[in-house]
């Protein structure tokens, strides 16, 4: 998937989670991402966090620590 697409999605996401309290948003998104989002796309997630997450929205960002991180690909 282009990074572009994956940060749209998890944009939307984060601007939907928004409207809820801050610590639920957290939650919410995190939640999300670790319940529907595959280990692949998971982990193109964090490559594009550990590169400073350009384009995501903050809420994305300060979620991250709540995010499985998958192991690396083989």
């Amino acid at each position: 998937m282009s990074a572009e697409k994956l940060i749209r999605m998890a944009n939307q996401i984060a601007t939907f989670m928004e409207s809820k309290p801050h610590a639920e948003a957290l939650e919410g998104f995190a939640a999300h991402i670790n319940d529907f989002w595959d280990p692949r796309m998971r982990r193109q997630l964090f490559e594009i966090l550990d590169s400073g997450g350009d384009g995501l929205r903050p809420l994305v960002i300060e979620a991250a620590d709540r995010i499985r991180r998958p192991a690396a690909a083989a």
